[in-house]
Formats: C-alpha cells, sequence, structure tokens
C-alpha cells in the first residue's frame, strides 16, 4: 500500500502545484495589473481567462483531491496520513472558498466578455475576486506541504 501511496501522492503534488501556481500568479502579477487597468480591459481579458480557467484547471482540481484522499487511505505511517488528510482539508476548503466566492464572479465575467458588455459593477467584483486569492494559495501551498510529507514519510 505504500507504493499506492507514494504513487498517488506524486500525482497529488503535480496537481496541486498547477492550481497553486496560477492562484500564486494571480496573486502576484494579474490582481495587481487588474487593479490598474480599466474595466472594461478587466471584464473583457478576465471574462476570457475566465472561460479557459473554468474549463482546463477543473481536471488537476480532481486529480489532487483524488489523489490526497487515496493517499491518505493507502499510507502506512500516522504522518503519511496526516500529511494526506491536511492536504485533502486544504483542497476541500479551496474548493468551497472556489465554489462560493470565485466561480460566480467567474461566471459573470465570462458572461459579460462573451457579450461584449462591461458590467456596471465591474471594479465590485474584481476586489471580491481578489479578496480570496491570497487564502487560496495559501490553502494550495497547505495542501503541497501535505502531499510532500505524505511522499517523504509514506515508505
Amino acid at each position: 500500500m505504500t507504493s499506492v501511496a507514494l504513487v498517488t501522492a506524486l500525482v497529488g503534488i503535480a496537481a496541486t502545484a498547477v492550481i497553486y501556481g496560477t492562484d500564486v500568479f494571480c496573486a502576484l502579477v494579474l490582481r495587481p495589473a487588474a487593479g490598474g487597468a480599466t474595466d472594461a480591459a478587466v471584464a473583457d481579458l478576465l471574462g476570457r481567462v475566465h472561460h479557459y480557467g473554468d474549463r482546463r484547471l477543473p481536471v488537476p482540481g480532481i486529480a489532487a483531491t483524488l489523489a490526497a484522499a487515496v493517499a491518505a487511505i493507502a499510507s502506512g505511517t500516522t504522518i503519511s496520513r496526516a500529511g494526506a488528510l491536511l492536504a485533502l482539508l486544504a483542497l476541500l476548503t479551496w474548493l468551497v472558498i472556489y465554489l462560493r466566492v470565485s466561480a460566480p464572479i467567474n461566471k459573470r465575467l465570462r458572461a459579460a466578455a462573451a457579450a461584449g458588455v462591461v458590467p456596471a459593477d465591474t471594479r465590485t467584483l474584481q476586489t471580491r475576486w481578489d479578496s480570496v486569492i491570497w487564502p487560496r494559495a495559501a490553502l494550495q501551498a497547505l495542501a503541497l506541504t501535505g502531499l510532500l510529507l505524505t511522499a517523504l514519510t509514506c515508505q
């Protein structure tokens, strides 16, 4: 079972790293860039970014979550199981934040970009989205840490 835990932890690390990198990029680059852009630019560009992100990023997100769950079940030591459970909890918490805050905003901006309109509350939407990007990145870092702990201690 420990080889299953190791392989799934490694898969989880790779998948989590995709989302972690995306969230850190958004926090460090996209958020301040959007802050200095016009509402029309924010609505159009970020609506298009979310169009692709919301369709493509669930694959690594689901893979990471499933990998953490399998690693938790397959882990042979208390420490490796705790790391996988920490990762799973962080990923599920991230998902709650995404579904409650980010996804509805993404949907509005996607629709606006597709229709070629600028929502009157674009700045408010972006400010709300910005307010959860650092916590999302921190949760992904915590998930990576848990999965790394699992990979290093499962044998």
